[in-house]
């Protein structure tokens, strides 16, 4: 089978494409023929050893596929050859064929295509977990998207908005807050063109919002947080601007009796199987009635998959990014 190879940490053009052979599965496994496999921000983190995961070397990345199940392991019943799915891979899914654990495996509407599989289960995976379990958003309260244009910004506003919150949606560009503002998004705001704690003021009376959703990190994680609500929730969710780490002083959480809760989808799906399976049947029952609905931008050739990493690392995707195997 043809499959992505990084073979020694480094930048995505460093990434190979070769003949390898298919993966053998093991007990609780199933293998899958990859149709389409979405590009994520791990990706860019995993091939310059800077992930918490560092797989063997050569390995391939791609952290979710979609699918069909070719060959099922000992002790898997919820699955059978021929099966439509998606998967959390981790790594591997820029390849012909990946091995995954049956646990992160779930059957995908027949009304959904490889392509929307591909980019709805880590980006609405993460969102939904987020929203539900950690920030306990409820109808009518206001939530703040930062980086509102990227994958998991876009499903954040949708899935809010499917929750019954009021979305304020945040970004670099106005083309940017366009996506957002087609998404659901109920306010926009520039953070280039103006003061990001100014603006959310008057869109909230001096309330404040009470779940901030942040995957970027960088220089409007504080300023972003003075702007919470009494009993806010503001969701450390990624740090795709690079760079430093932000810091937050500790007496601004006491300040506001507010809360600075870590989102980690991928070890919630591990640990609580049956909730994120519970997470997706909502999912998939709003994309049915199309409250929610994965903007793929690009996609790309396998050949191409090193290009889709640097063109989601260097922050020039809008949407999702998928790279179509079959």
């Amino acid at each position: 089978m043809k499959a992505v190879l990084c073979k020694a940490f480094g930048p995505a053009e460093n990434l190979v494409i070769e003949e390898i052979d298919s993966p053998t599965i093991k007990k609780g496994e199933v293998l899958l023929d990859v149709h389409a496999a979405g590009v994520n921000f791990p990706d860019t983190l995993i091939i310059e050893g800077k992930y918490q995961f560092k797989p063997p070397f050569p390995f391939s990345p791609g952290g979710e596929a979609a699918g069909v199940v070719t060959a099922v392991g000992e002790s898997i019943t919820h699955l059978k050859v021929g099966d439509r799915v998606m998967a959390l891979t981790g790594w591997g899914s820029f390849a012909e064929q990946v091995a995954v654990a049956g646990q992160n495996t779930l059957p995908i509407p027949a009304t959904m295509d490889f392509t929307t599989a591909a980019a709805f289960g880590m980006t609405y995976g993460t969102s939904m977990h987020a929203l539900k379990q950690r920030a306990n958003l409820q109808p009518g309260e206001t939530l703040l998207v930062l980086g509102a244009s990227g994958g998991v910004g876009l499903a954040a506003v949708e899935i809010g908005k499917a929750m019954g919150a009021r979305v304020i949606a945040a970004a670099s560009t106005d083309e940017k807050l366009e996506v957002a503002k087609n998404a659901g998004a109920d306010e926009l705001v520039n953070y280039s063109e103006c003061s990001l704690r100014e603006r959310l003021k008057e869109l909230t009376q001096g309330q404040g919002v009470d779940v901030i959703y942040d995957p970027v990190g960088g220089g409007l994680f504080e300023e972003a947080f003075r702007s919470i609500a009494w009993n806010g929730r503001m969701l450390v969710v990624g740090f795709a601007a690079g760079g430093e780490i932000p810091a937050l002083p500790a007496n601004l959480p006491l300040l506001k009796g507010a809360a600075l809760i870590g989102v980690f989808w991928g070890a919630f799906a591990q640990r609580q199987p049956h909730d994120n399976a519970a997470n997706f049947r909502q999912l998939f029952a709003w994309h049915a009635e199309g409250k929610v609905k994965p903007l793929v931008s690009q996609t790309f050739e396998l050949k191409q998959a090193g290009r889709a990493i640097e063109t989601l690392g260097q922050r020039k995707a809008v949407g999702k990014l998928v790279v179509k195997v079959r």
